[in-house]
């Protein structure tokens, strides 16, 4: 995997910060681009469509969802690079 270059990264992190649709899309593409949508519902629990909807532009997840969503989410992440987050 090739790594992110910091031009790269500080400009994500600029529109981020200034644009909540880009945010909220963001999270919707990393899910899609790395664990996808079906192996997160098992793991947290909640349906895929519900997952999709509540990332999606106009989401609106509740604290509770996005909580686990972004705990299974690390825990995949420490997986990928042999950590452990548990």
């Amino acid at each position: 995997m090739m790594p992110l270059t910091h031009d790269f990264k500080e400009t994500v992190r600029t529109r981020a910060q200034r644009d909540p649709e880009f945010r909220q899309a963001l999270l919707r593409d990393y899910v899609d681009a790395t664990v996808g949508f079906q192996e997160l519902e098992q793991r947290v629990g909640i349906p895929a469509k519900s997952l999709m909807r509540m990332l999606g532009t106009k989401g609106s997840p509740s604290v509770a969802s996005l909580t686990a969503i972004l705990g299974e989410l690390r825990k995949l992440e420490g997986e990928w690079r042999g950590r452990s987050f548990s």
